[in-house]
């Protein structure tokens, strides 16, 4: 059988952070077979009696959900700055735990995924089957083909070479362009640095979509669970669906 450490089986059960869990932990919280737990890091098995303040835990059902993140928020629970976050439009909700899959900056807009479930997580944001996100990005200064050609090529940031899956102009204006910008990396910071070093400072970037699942309708601070056609829609690796 196999053991995983203590916090990471409380994580695995869908029931908080791995972080949160070493707290509990520390604070003398948890239970393993009827006896207080202080090593976060103790190998524990799946399926072991755990208590948390007394409470016996379950394995937690799977919870996905979506998010069209506002600007200015911050992709945390909690700012130590006391600054908005993007846990703020669950408020009222009585949600169980879940975590963000992935991030997008205070500026930046659109659709975050939200689950209880590291496995879930795990397929969508692990390099190896990075799945392709799509966002709409506007820039100062009007777009011609040799940046575009440049985006895709990529550029040299940081002695490594960062590029767009594809580029393409969406509409443009006297003094401004909206771009959609695929990525199949993820990069901190990928689309506004590469912009920036090709001298178009980013005005908007709005994640639309997340494979085929599309932000649609969703207004601003709003989310919803998602649905079987919706996970289908994000093309998860099929090796890791479910487990």
């Amino acid at each position: 059988m196999t053991h995983y450490g203590l916090a990471r089986v409380l994580s695995k059960r869908g029931l908080c952070s791995r972080t949160e869990a070493a707290r509990w932990i520390k604070a003398g919280r948890v239970r393993v077979g009827g006896r207080v737990a202080l090593d976060a890091e103790a190998p524990t098995l799946l399926n072991a009696e755990i208590e948390v303040d007394s409470e016996q835990t379950e394995l937690a059902l799977p919870l996905h959900l979506m998010l069209n993140k506002r600007r200015g928020l911050i992709t945390t629970r909690v700012d130590e700055r006391g600054r908005a976050t993007v846990y703020d439009c669950f408020e009222g909700a009585n949600l169980p735990w879940v975590a963000p899959v992935g991030r997008l900056d205070r500026a930046s807009e659109g659709l975050l995924l939200f689950s209880n479930d590291p496995a879930f997580a795990a397929s969508i944001t692990e390099p190896e089957h990075f799945i392709d996100k799509t966002y709409h990005v506007q820039i100062e200064g009007l777009v011609d083909a040799d940046l575009l050609w440049r985006l895709d090529a990529g550029l040299v940031i940081e002695g490594e070479i960062w590029r767009a899956k594809s580029a393409r102009l969406l509409r443009a204006g006297a003094k401004n362009s909206w771009l959609e910008i695929v990525l199949d990396e993820g990069r901190n910071r990928q689309i506004r640095r590469m912009l920036e070093a090709l001298g178009h400072p980013v005005l908007r970037l709005i994640r639309v979509a997340i494979g085929a699942l599309q932000l649609g309708e969703l207004g601003k601070g709003e989310w919803r669970l998602l649905d079987a056609a919706d996970i289908a829609a994000l093309q998860l690796p099929q090796s890791r669906v479910g487990a």
